[in-house]
């Protein structure tokens, strides 16, 4: 099948000399594409399920149906791809859960996996509930213990090493580039969830995966209006096609008018993520010597034990998402999460809208999240409002205890 009509855009560098320009400015104005026939600088949304046919019974446009396919998705995936530098390209998904899914289900049965101990729940039960109906073995490790990583990976059955990093909810850094030489070498392939770093502060396949995922529910989309997934990749090889094989033929693309919001949303990620980097450390700083909280969770601070390797793979900050402790354990953590004004208390995180949530309760009996935790995910409100909420919230639940 033919590819439509490239957009016009600004990606014919060769000729317009803007080969320079930054992935923010690409971002900003949606790679540059204008709409042909009104000149309008932001894109039409494509809505149609079906298209004609030429009188050969060709479509020379590139699309035959909306399932597989459509122009808003496409446009979309190809911002997304430039933010990755993923030369694979790119797929959206329906949700983050569709996107991973598919790619544990491109392996074949009798297949091993090694995924981290500390990685989204849902997933993580996903895995444990599902992948072994598919014919898959699995191994769960830390996956920032590079030794108990090297140890784990099986050669010749390992095919695939998911990694999440920073790992949630505790915020653990796995070195992504040490993780893809130990994958490599062992004939397996990496994938990075990137969910809480976003692109604008590690591009997973720059330091050797081969794979990386995003719930672009997140801070992608950053406005929690929008449920998706994304997964981008550095080599358009026969697993990549198997990936995009089966997105097509379960239906789990994107609707286009999320697609259309996600493209709103990716031209103004750079300042959001910037933003909500730089709350999030202030935070974590300030909260680190608050007398009710025993420890802070934050890859950012220079006592954390993923730091080191955040400060090589992370750049312009360490991420939105950081965890507190409370001193007053379990009862105390959801006491200080039912007395705040400002945060809400509510699933999901990377919205301009700081969330809280004692992760435990989410996850339910046999969850590994420390019962004295709360995950806070920072917004883009005055950072002394937030402190000043979660402080009095605090001290609050602690006079009342």
């Amino acid at each position: 099948m033919s590819q439509p009509n490239a957009p016009q855009a600004l990606s014919d560098t060769r000729r317009d000399g803007m080969s320079d320009l930054a992935p923010r400015s690409l971002a900003a104005q949606a790679m540059g594409w204008i709409e042909p026939q009104t000149r309008a600088v932001v894109r039409p949304l494509h809505l149609s399920t079906t298209f004609v046919r030429d009188p050969d019974n060709g479509y020379s446009s590139g699309y035959s149906y909306a399932r597989p396919d459509n122009a808003t998705v496409r446009e979309t995936e190809a911002v997304l791809a430039m933010l990755e530098n993923a030369r694979a390209g790119a797929l959206l998904f329906g949700s983050g859960m569709a996107a991973a899914t598919a790619a544990f289900g491109a392996l074949e049965p009798g297949d091993h996996v090694v995924a981290g101990t500390v990685m989204y729940w849902a997933l993580k039960r996903w895995l444990r509930e599902e992948a072994p109906r598919r014919g898959l073995t699995l191994s769960f490790v830390e996956t920032d213990d590079l030794d108990a990583l090297r140890a784990a990976i099986q050669p010749g059955r390992t095919k695939l090493v998911w990694i999440e990093t920073p790992g949630n909810p505790l915020w653990t850094v796995t070195d992504i580039a040490a993780a893809a030489e130990i994958a490599h070498a062992a004939g397996a392939r990496l994938a990075v969830d990137s969910t809480a770093a976003s692109p604008v502060h590690t591009r997973p396949l720059d330091l050797g995966a081969d794979i990386v995922m995003h719930s672009a529910t997140k801070i992608l989309n950053g406005h929690s209006d929008v449920v998706a997934g994304v997964l981008a990749g550095a080599a358009a090889d026969a697993f990549w096609e198997r990936i995009r094989g089966i997105r097509a033929g379960s239906g789990g693309i994107l609707g286009p008018f999320e697609a259309y919001l996600l493209m709103r949303s990716l031209r103004t990620l750079h300042l959001r993520a910037a933003a909500q980097a730089e709350a999030a450390l202030r935070l974590a700083q300030r909260l680190s010597g608050h007398p009710l909280v025993r420890r802070v969770l934050y890859p950012g601070l220079p006592d954390d034990p993923g730091y080191a390797v955040a400060r090589r793979q992370m750049r312009d900050g360490f991420g939105y998402m950081l965890s507190i402790r409370v001193a007053g354990g379990e009862a105390g953590a959801i006491a200080t999460a039912a007395r705040v004004r400002l945060w809400k208390r509510a699933t999901s995180l990377g919205g301009v809208e700081s969330l809280i949530e004692h992760r435990a309760s989410v996850e339910g009996p046999g969850s590994a999240c420390p019962p004295d935790l709360l995950r806070l995910s920072t917004g883009i409100e005055d950072t002394n409002d937030l402190y000043g909420d979660l402080d009095r919230a605090l001290r609050d639940a602690h006079a009342e205890a």
